[in-house]
């Protein structure tokens, strides 16, 4: 198979020279809650429930308060990557300290939910921010590792196949787009039968991309499960790395969002999702910078005609001016 996506001599794409802003405990925290045990997700509740408060009690009095035990409490701390309760406290009075910073300027009641006696100014103002945060945490806890082999998977695809059900789907139809826009043989399924065929057809060499925020849509990961077992490497981006679409992936990319009453956190997600797609897409382009800047340019060309053009450039000149 001949790679059309070699970098070229004296561009490999370079790692950035300013390392990402370590991920905050509690990104980490809700981004593990759905592979917790029930007693476990009980002290994750807690925590982020009042995480200044957290940071102030022993073990044995947020054991208490999560109505669990001491060793549950351990084996929490082990969970979201921490080797023991006082690092979580550390943690989480660092994370207080940084949610205090950035709200103090702010009327963030009610840690940002959005209430019915709310002006449209503030539900603008909580829905912004929310989002802004959103790319920050993402940001700071999205592995680059994991990036660079999924975007090395991506350019050297004999094809790529994407699935992603309702919101996810329009995140997958972006990227979609934008592969087949530099000349990569690419793909969307939006429904979970069509993209069940279209995993039976893949193969090693192929990629496939699951799309889930909950990671738990079956209509995603069954068709991940399938591409992997026929050889093609899979890539998962949900916003929770213990979920079944992730463990169903060579390569999972993660989202920092949290959900919010009134559906705004949903915003946020396809935001989040669009941010890392774009990341993934980039990196893919510049692989083959030249030859992707091309194809960019020619397509545009194609459809550039069917701009509706500004009425200043639509009246005629005065006489003599050829415009």
């Amino acid at each position: 198979m001949t790679d059309r996506s070699a970098p070229r001599r004296g561009t490999t794409p370079k790692e950035p020279e300013t390392e990402a802003p370590a991920p905050d405990v509690l990104v980490r925290i809700r981004g593990a809650v759905p592979s917790l045990q029930p007693a476990e997700q009980r002290v994750a509740a807690a925590v982020l429930g009042d995480p200044a408060g957290a940071a102030r009690m022993s073990s044995t009095t947020l054991a208490t308060q999560a109505r669990t035990s001491v060793t549950t409490v351990m084996r929490f701390c082990r969970a979201i990557g921490l080797s023991n309760y006082p690092q979580l406290r550390i943690a989480l009075a660092s994370s207080a300290a940084r949610e205090d910073a950035r709200n103090s300027d702010r009327y963030w009641a009610d840690d940002g939910d959005i209430s019915e006696d709310d002006t449209l100014g503030q539900v603008v103002d909580k829905v912004i921010y929310n989002e802004a945060r959103t790319l920050e945490d993402t940001r700071a806890q999205l592995e680059l590792d994991v990036l660079a082999r999924a975007v090395d998977a991506v350019a050297k695809a004999r094809r790529i196949d994407i699935f992603g059900i309702g919101a996810s789907g329009f995140v997958g139809q972006d990227l979609h787009q934008k592969l087949h826009r530099i000349g990569l043989m690419a793909f969307v399924w939006t429904d979970g039968h069509a993209a069940l065929t279209a995993s039976a057809l893949l193969g090693e060499g192929d990629v496939a991309l699951g799309i889930s925020h909950s990671g738990s849509t079956v209509d995603t990961v069954e068709p991940l499960q399938a591409a992997r077992d026929r050889g093609a490497t899979t890539i998962a981006l949900t916003n929770f790395a213990g979920s079944p679409l992730a463990d169903r992936a060579d390569h999972v990319l993660t989202t920092a969002v949290r959900e919010m009453p009134l559906r705004s956190g949903a915003t946020a997600s396809r935001i989040a999702q669009l941010a890392v797609v774009d990341c993934l897409f980039v990196g893919v382009a510049q692989r083959s910078f030249t030859s992707a800047t091309t194809a960019i340019t020619r397509t545009y060309g194609a459809v550039r005609h069917l701009r509706a053009m500004p009425a200043a450039a639509r009246r005629p000149g005065p006489p003599g001016e050829d415009g």
